[in-house]
């Protein structure tokens, strides 16, 4: 672990807007006029301009280059403009980055944005069709010839061994689904709203990849996110309750793969979410038992288990009695698994909603939210807080 200190960006940039399009399965749009769409959205919530932005953060997979977001958007002169790689992990990553950019001077407003048609457009689910020659292609040839060629397939390898090791069966990722569906169905921007499901809908859908069934895996969505960071003195001068970035982390572990880190010493657990987690105890001072919400990135149900034992709120193995239990407050927007897939950023949002106060499953007194990005590959996490 290279970080040994704490850093000195907490409580210095804030999130002040956020906005979204609808999620749906078929947009009938373009990626592009998604993005635009949401940071405008985005900027009438902080009750900003396209005028007062200078800085853009998206994702490497993005389609949509900020230079042209800026031009759609009417947006002018950028002075920061920055992507962040591997997919999901990237989601939180892009607040750090403009959370960076606004405490050093480099940016005075940041827009992050995520846009894509991913389920009438380029299916993730689909797996690998092709792969251009490049260091994570060749990483990605020493399984893919066996047949692990989705996401799913990967997550399966690391879900059959966390079952084997704690003694488990597949039932016990269906806490998590439950969970998220519960929420969703009394989301009304959520693609399941009205339509929670039990336990018993769990176990009876159809097996996609041993040991994880459909209700395991997270949707395809056609959408777009937006997220505005700036300094947490603007904040005070802006119309919502700005919600306080308190700790930002990135992390890969060792041995780190894209989603196929199956040489490590240990498949039960994910290394890159622990470096993270250590950096965000670290340098917000806070513990497990200090967060109100926990909005955690759930692409697959296996995970978020995982997640839960990585950052100290149960031990190894014991994260799906956990979640049973109701102890924590998660994924209240319905997730990636209920709301919609958004690579994660739909979670930020719904995070800040927490510190507003505007939730539609609104935890009274929620003043510290933890966010996670993607996992199985290199990722990041925030804390947001409420303004002292």
């Amino acid at each position: 672990m290279s970080l040994r200190r704490a850093d000195s960006l907490g409580g210095r940039a804030a999130v002040v807007g956020i906005g979204a399009t609808e999620f749906s399965k078929d947009s009938g749009r373009s990626e592009l006029e998604l993005a635009v769409e949401a940071v405008r959205a985005a900027l009438d919530d902080a009750g900003l301009t396209p005028s007062d932005v200078d800085g853009l953060v998206t994702f490497t997979m993005d389609t949509s280059p900020e230079i042209t977001v800026a031009q759609a958007a009417g947006i002018g002169e950028l002075t920061f403009f920055s992507r962040v790689h591997y997919g999901g992990g990237a989601a939180c990553a892009t607040v750090q980055q403009a959370a960076l950019a606004v405490a050093s001077g480099v940016a005075d407003v940041v827009v992050c944005y995520r846009a894509f048609n991913e389920r009438s457009g380029r299916r993730f689910g689909s797996g690998v069709q092709q792969r251009e020659p490049t260091a994570e292609g060749t990483a990605l040839g020493w399984n893919l010839p066996f047949g692990l060629l989705t996401p799913a397939s990967w997550v399966a390898m690391a879900a059959q061994r966390y079952l084997h090791t704690h003694g488990l069966t597949p039932d016990v990722f269906g806490h998590v689904a439950v969970t998220g569906r519960r929420h969703a169905a009394r989301n009304p921007a959520a693609y399941f709203y009205g339509k929670p499901i039990t336990l018993a809908d769990h176990g009876a859908s159809r097996w996609i990849v041993e040991p994880l069934r459909l209700l395991d895996c997270c949707q395809e969505t056609d959408g777009g996110q937006a997220i505005v960071v700036t300094s947490t003195e603007r904040a005070r001068d802006l119309p919502q309750p700005p919600a306080v970035i308190v700790a930002a982390a990135q992390g890969a572990g060792r041995a780190q793969e894209q989603m196929t880190s199956f040489y490590r010493d240990d498949l039960t657990g994910l290394p890159e979410m622990g470096v993270v987690a250590r950096q965000l105890w670290r340098n917000s001072g806070l513990s497990p038992a200090d967060v109100d919400v926990a909005i955690l990135y759930d692409h697959f149900t296996p995970f978020v288990l995982m997640q839960l034992e990585e950052f100290g709120f149960c031990a190894p193995g014991e994260a799906a009695d956990f979640v049973a239990s109701g102890a924590l407050p998660l994924n209240t927007h319905g997730g990636q698994l209920g709301e919609a897939y958004l690579h994660g950023m739909n979670g930020i949002a719904e995070a800040v909603r927490q510190i507003r106060g505007t939730s539609v499953n609104q935890l009274s007194g929620a003043a510290r939210t933890l966010v996670t990005a993607g996992t199985g590959v290199p990722t990041s996490g925030l804390i947001l807080g409420v303004a002292d």
